[in-house]
């Protein structure tokens, strides 16, 4: 794969972003979502707009679960973790689609779409492996309706971090021709 300066200077700003997650935050403020809108905004390649925000979280996820959660026993992934990833692809996909055209009102809309999409797949796997919930109808709904706090919380968080990775790259690629025209 030929790195670009774009793709280069983009890699940076995604790795960087997805370990901001190791800064103490509230839960489920983290760039999560906006990792993936912005991968499959500006990336050229499609691949490494799925890709490279993917490793990048599953690489931070491999820190906070192993040096802040559980330091004492070495975890690949947690149970929700396949989850988290059908979401991140889901809404790459979508902004494929979503962000054909970059401004305020797409990405606004797209951040939104990315939170629900989140919360409606993570709070299904949670039901269906946490075991915390019944197996009905009746759990599903329990488990959605506890997770609401937490949807503000990933609302928050895309909304802020889509804001510095749009709102900061636009700025940069303004003053940096190899960014503007590659």
């Amino acid at each position: 794969m030929k790195l670009n300066t774009k793709n280069g200077f983009l890699l940076l700003v995604v790795l960087a972003a997805a370990f901001s997650r190791l800064i103490p935050h509230a839960p489920n403020v983290t760039p999560i979502g906006a990792l993936a809108l912005f991968g499959a905004a500006y990336f050229s390649r499609k691949s490494l707009a799925l890709v490279v925000p993917a490793i990048s979280i599953f690489l931070s996820s491999l820190v906070i679960n192993n040096v802040i959660y559980q330091p004492e026993s070495f975890m690949w992934m947690d149970i929700n973790f396949p989850a988290q990833i059908l979401a991140f692809g889901l809404i790459g996909m979508m902004a494929f689609f979503s962000l054909k055209k970059i401004n305020v009102k797409s990405v606004a809309t797209s951040s939104i779409s990315a939170s629900l999409i989140f919360f409606v797949v993570t709070n299904f796997s949670t039901w269906l492996t946490d075991g915390m919930y019944p197996m009905t109808l009746s759990g599903l709904i329990t488990c959605y309706e506890m997770a609401i706090p937490f949807f503000w919380n990933t609302l928050a968080g895309d909304l802020v971090y889509v804001s510095i990775l749009f709102g900061g790259y636009e700025l940069v690629r303004r003053q940096v021709p190899a960014l503007a025209h590659a």
